[in-house]
């Protein structure tokens, strides 16, 4: 009967594993942002395609401070909160975007972002 119960038992915690998701996701939707091309001058538009989640985003066109102006006017077109950082690596000042509407202007530079 005792072995019944743990066979039982295993059998469940095995569904479980299975059927929970894993803590990788991405944020369904798009992304977008502006930035300036360091060699012509003339602004260009990135687009994220279902940008993954937890992890942080350093967009390549502003990932260098020094070099490369920072990108801005994200559009947050995705099912998840957008956080847009001021530096690489998701670090210094933070601007959080609403799914589906957040948006900002020109205004705010980002360098990366993080979808929660």
């Amino acid at each position: 009967m005792r072995l019944r119960h743990t066979l039982a038992a295993a059998a469940g915690a095995a569904v479980l594993i299975l059927t929970v998701p894993g803590s990788a996701y991405a944020a369904e939707g798009d992304f977008e942002y502006t930035y300036v091309n360091i060699d012509s001058g003339e602004e260009g538009h990135v687009t994220l395609h279902d940008p993954a989640g937890g992890e942080c985003i350093t967009l390549p066109e502003a990932a260098v401070e020094y070099s490369q102006p920072p990108a801005h006017s994200p559009r947050n077109r995705t099912g998840s909160y957008a956080i847009a950082f001021t530096n690489a690596d998701c670090t210094g000042d933070r601007f959080t975007m609403r799914p589906r509407t957040g948006g900002a202007s020109e205004r705010l530079k980002l360098r990366s972002v993080l979808f929660s």
